[in-house]
């Protein structure tokens, strides 16, 4: 196993890698800073998009040149042509302190992404699917800071993490409707200080997830046990996605900015986006947003 740094950008919120196999082009964002960056598999021909306000999220649209996006004031879509966004609908228009956090795809081309409450105190957030006749459907709620969204290779477990519950949950996914239901917790995250973020799941059914300050990267077996711990360079790692054109690079995304006095001081490579290489394990293909 090697890591490597693969483009330094010195995201202030490096979030929600995503490798689309289609274009074959590697996907991510800078939540607070509020940009999109794309770029080859080997960190070459770097393109970004500015977005009007924090971003949480992104998915790549079937149809057309561009995607769906999870801004602080709603879904919106972003034309990778002109780079203009145009707002789709806003869950929460009642409540200011919170925005749209972390977001995929499942099989049926649905978005199902998550708010967050901008202090990470109050239980004020939910959990949405966004449908591709673009109606709107709240799944949960009661979170604090959405994140980790994933489903089993079958589709049929989601994935969830409200951060600082220190658990990560799993949900029967209906396919044929979009519903969720049993929740239960997965596993329990085993840390003091860090806090459960970006997930991702392998080809062989297995949950990686980017424990966060802690700097850890965890795989965990689908019974929830761990099986595997790689220690990041950096402290403030942020989201995991297999991708390459062989699906078996392992994408970490990570923070370049201290966003309160208490994080952890990362060196010279903060807020880069990192290569997994020589892991042994493929992903799955992501996918696109149906509308």
């Amino acid at each position: 196993m090697r890591i490597e740094v693969l483009v330094d950008v010195k995201t202030h919120l490096g979030e929600g890698p995503l490798w689309d196999v289609e274009s074959q082009r590697l996907y991510w964002i800078d939540s607070t800073g509020a940009n999109v960056f794309r770029a080859t598999h080997q960190g070459c021909e770097v393109r970004a998009w500015d977005m009007p306000e924090p971003i949480g999220s992104l998915a790549i649209r079937k149809n057309g040149d561009g995607a769906v996006v999870s801004l602080r004031n709603g879904f919106h879509f972003l034309d990778f042509a002109t780079g203009e966004v145009e707002l789709i609908i806003d869950p929460e228009p009642d409540k200011p302190d919170n925005r749209l956090n972390d977001g995929k795809v499942d099989k049926r081309g649905r978005f199902v992404a998550g708010s967050m409450d901008l202090k990470e105190a109050g239980k004020n957030a939910s959990l949405y699917r966004l449908d591709p006749d673009l109606t709107l459907h709240k799944l949960d709620d009661n979170i604090i800071v959405s994140n980790g969204p994933c489903w089993s290779p079958d589709g049929e477990t989601f994935y969830f993490t409200d951060s600082w519950s220190r658990e990560i949950w799993a949900y029967d996914y209906d396919l044929e409707t979009g519903s969720v239901s049993n929740r239960r917790v997965f596993a329990k995250v085993d840390t003091v200080t860090g806090a459960s973020d970006g997930s991702t799941v392998d080809a062989e059914g297995c949950l990686w997830n980017a424990q966060v300050y802690d700097g850890k990267l965890v795989r965990y077996l689908p019974d929830g046990s761990v099986d595997r711990v790689i220690e990041m360079p950096v402290k403030k790692v942020s989201s995991v996605m297999f991708g390459g054109p062989n699906l078996d690079v392992l994408y970490v995304t990570s923070m370049g900015k201290r966003h309160l006095p208490t994080n952890p001081h990362d060196g010279v490579q903060r807020g880069s986006l990192f290569a997994i290489y020589d892991l042994g394990i493929q992903g799955v293909p992501e996918n696109r947003f149906g509308g």
